[in-house]
C-alpha cells in the first residue's frame, strides 16, 4: 500500500508539473496559463547565495525562451536544507530539479559518483571546468544514468566554490588537526581523509552548524567562504580561524529525473535544456565573482586568515592521493582518474 501511495503521489506531481498553473487554460489577468511549471528546489536559504541567483536565472530564461508558455516555482531552502530530503522529493516527483552533492548518490548505490568527492582531485577552477565540461564529465553523467536506469539525469555541473578549513585555531599542516572534531560531509572518502589527518570527522546538519560551533559541539568545520560567511560561522569562537587548505574544488549535480525529462515534448526539452545551461553558467560566474568579496568580508568581520601560500599543501596532498588511487582501483575508475590528472598537467 505504501509503495502504491508513493507511485500515485509521483504521478500526480508529474502531471502537475506538465499542466502548469491550472486546467482552465487561462489566468486571472486574461493571459494564457503556462503549460509547464517546473519546480526547482535547493538547500540554501540566503537570497545572496549563488544557488539562489542561478535558480532565479533559470526561471527568467525558461520564461523567455518559451515565450511565457513555461515558468518555474522556486524554493530557496523552503523545502528543507537537507540535500538527501530534496533528492527524495525529486524521486517522488514533488520537485523537478534540485542541486545535490555527489556523495548523496552513493546512498543510492552509485559509489562511482563519489569520485567527485575526492579531495585535492582538482587544483583550480580552470582545471575543474576543463574536466566536468569535457570527456570526464560526460562519462560520469552517462555512468550515473546507466547505473540508475535513468532515474536521475545530470543537467549541469554546478559548484559552491573551493572549500577551506575554519575552526578554533589556525591549521597549516595535517598534524595541527590531531584530536580536533571537524564537521564535514559524511561521504566515506572525505571522512577517511580527515581521519588520516588525525582529526575526528563529525556529522552536523548544515542548518545546525552555527549553534554547534558556538557551543563547542565541534572544534572546526570546512566549507567555502561564501557559504560560511552567509551563515556567519566565522563569527563564532570555533570558526574564526580560517586556513586556505583549498582541499575541494566542489562539484554539485544539477539533477532532474529521467521520468520527468522523458515526459517533456521535444519543444519543452529545448526550453528546459537552455534554461539549465544558462543557470549553470550563472552559478559558476556568481560563485567566482563572490569568492574575493566573501573573503574580504570574512576578514573585515575579524576572522584570522592563513593564506594558501602559508599552508603545507603538499602534506595534505600526500594524504589525499593514496585515497584517490585506492578509490579508483576499488571501483574501476582508473581511466577517469587518469583523465583528471592528465588535464591538470
Amino acid at each position: 500500500m505504501k509503495k502504491f501511495c508513493c507511485f500515485c503521489l509521483a504521478a500526480l506531481m508529474l502531471l502537475t508539473g506538465l499542466t502548469g498553473c491550472g486546467s482552465s487554460g487561462g489566468s486571472q489577468d486574461g493571459k494564457p496559463a503556462p503549460e509547464l511549471n517546473i519546480i526547482l528546489a535547493h538547500n540554501q536559504t540566503s537570497l545572496e547565495n549563488p544557488y539562489t541567483k542561478a535558480a532565479i536565472r533559470f526561471k527568467e530564461v525558461l520564461e523567455e525562451v518559451s515565450g511565457g508558455r513555461a515558468t518555474a516555482t522556486l524554493h530557496h531552502g523552503t523545502l528543507g536544507e537537507n540535500e538527501s530530503e530534496l533528492v527524495e522529493k525529486l524521486e517522488l516527483g514533488a520537485i523537478h530539479l534540485t542541486v545535490a552533492s555527489p556523495g548523496f548518490m552513493t546512498l543510492l548505490g552509485v559509489n562511482e559518483i563519489d569520485m567527485f568527492s575526492l579531495l585535492y582531485l582538482f587544483d583550480s577552477f580552470d582545471h575543474w571546468e576543463a574536466c566536468v565540461d569535457g570527456e570526464f564529465g560526460q562519462g560520469m553523467s552517462d555512468l550515473l544514468s546507466e547505473k540508475m536506469n535513468d532515474r536521475f539525469k545530470i543537467m549541469g555541473y554546478w559548484t559552491c566554490s573551493v572549500r577551506d578549513y575554519y575552526g578554533k585555531k589556525p591549521v597549516t599542516a595535517p598534524s595541527d588537526l590531531k584530536g580536533m572534531t571537524i564537521r564535514t560531509q559524511s561521504t566515506p572518502v572525505v571522512q577517511e581523509f580527515w581521519k588520516n589527518c588525525q582529526a575526528i570527522p563529525t556529522s552536523v546538519a548544515w542548518g545546525e552548524l552555527y549553534q554547534a560551533l558556538s557551543q563547542g559541539v565541534v572544534d572546526s568545520a570546512e566549507n567555502d567562504y561564501t557559504s560560511f560567511r552567509l551563515k556567519e560561522h566565522h563569527k563564532t569562537d570555533n570558526g574564526k580561524y580560517v586556513s586556505e587548505t583549498h582541499h575541494d574544488y566542489t562539484t554539485r549535480l544539477f539533477l532532474t529525473t529521467g521520468q520527468f525529462y522523458d515526459a517533456l515534448t521535444e519543444e519543452q526539452r529545448g526550453w528546459f535544456d537552455e534554461a539549465c545551461r544558462v543557470a549553470t553558467e550563472e552559478n559558476r560566474q556568481v560563485t567566482y565573482d563572490m569568492y574575493e568579496e566573501s573573503k574580504a568580508q570574512v576578514a573585515a568581520d575579524g576572522a584570522d586568515i592563513t593564506e594558501f601560500e602559508d599552508v603545507d599543501i603538499e602534506a595534505f596532498q600526500e594524504i589525499a592521493i593514496p585515497i584517490q588511487d585506492q578509490f579508483a582501483e576499488k571501483y574501476g575508475m582508473q581511466g577517469y582518474l587518469d583523465m583528471v590528472r592528465k588535464e591538470g598537467e
